[in-house]
């Protein structure tokens, strides 16, 4: 168990001042068995007219601001404060009847996980059905967790990162055509792929604890970060994070969690105003141990 402190900054410049309109946060964690928040606190500035909280659909809690006043910068800094206990993955605690791949998700179970079952990106020539099947034994058995992990470690390993922080995600078939890609489109592979095999899937967005910036062992840090989560019958919802080969939720600070990518957007908001007003965004994010 570990005490984690975040600070998540980003800032909007413009060459003279604009007005705003509404805008959504998504920087608070999910409160849950691997992760406890202590403290959260949200500074905007210039402070808004109005800022309430509520819930989506998905149980993420979500700030919305409105403005009533111009200005020449917008700075949205969520500081955080959580107590830690990740799960190292010695075991998926599978139920027996799911451990071989592939398996029928229990009926009562069913309906609520159908949504994110099905593929939800173009594929016209098969390309992810392709690539994904390259990964089963033909006439063997599969073991579901093994599978999982395999495909896991293939993204990581066969493909390149690189960090966009600009709007936007590439479909899952541009991805594997390009052979790079962010940690959402790493994400968004993998649950297409895994929707293509029959399994649940969803997107995951938050933090990523690195010691060291972009170090040698972890790629995505210093900035938001995404995975996906796969749902196994007896282990539940479980990490995969492919960008790292992380299976489990060791250094992953939970956020948001949705059907798709554009459902669990760290910010969006709108201004008024030219597009040769704006000077661009700054985002950074500081992961660290209490005390350090």
């Amino acid at each position: 168990m570990a005490i984690l402190t975040v600070r998540h900054s980003t800032i909007y410049r413009y060459r003279e001042p604009v007005a705003f309109g509404e805008h959504r946060i998504m920087f608070r964690p999910r409160d849950s068995y691997d992760q406890r928040l202590i403290e959260s606190h949200l500074a905007i500035n210039p402070a808004p007219a109005q800022l309430r909280w509520m819930h989506d659909v998905f149980g993420n809690c979500v700030a919305i601001a409105t403005f009533d006043r111009k200005a020449e910068e917008l700075c949205f800094t969520g500081d955080i404060r959580l107590e830690h206990t990740p799960w190292n993955l010695p075991d998926l605690e599978i139920e027996p009847s799911a451990i071989t791949y592939p398996f029928v998700y229990d009926e009562e179970e069913l309906p609520d996980l159908m949504p994110y079952i099905g593929r939800r990106y173009p594929d016209p020539d098969n390309d992810i059905r392709r690539w994904v099947r390259r990964f089963l034994r033909e006439g063997r058995p599969n073991e579901t967790g093994a599978l999982l992990m395999t495909i896991t470690a293939a993204i990581q390993e066969s493909f390149a990162y690189e960090r966009r922080t600009e709007p936007g995600i590439h479909d899952p078939v541009l991805t594997l055509r390009l052979g790079h890609g962010s940690c959402r489109d790493f994400a968004l592979l993998m649950m297409e792929a895994a929707r293509e095999l029959g399994f649940a899937a969803r997107f995951a967005s938050g933090y990523l604890y690195v010691p060291s910036r972009d170090g040698p062992s972890h790629r995505g840090g210093g900035s938001t970060h995404a995975w996906c989560q796969i749902y196994l019958p007896g282990a539940g919802w479980v990490e995969f994070d492919p960008t790292n080969g992380i299976v489990g939720s060791r250094d992953l600070i939970r956020v948001a969690v949705a059907r798709d990518p554009r459902q669990a957007i760290p910010l969006t908001g709108s201004w008024f105003g030219t597009a040769d007003q704006s000077l661009g965004m700054t985002v950074e994010v500081m992961v660290r141990r209490d005390g350090n």
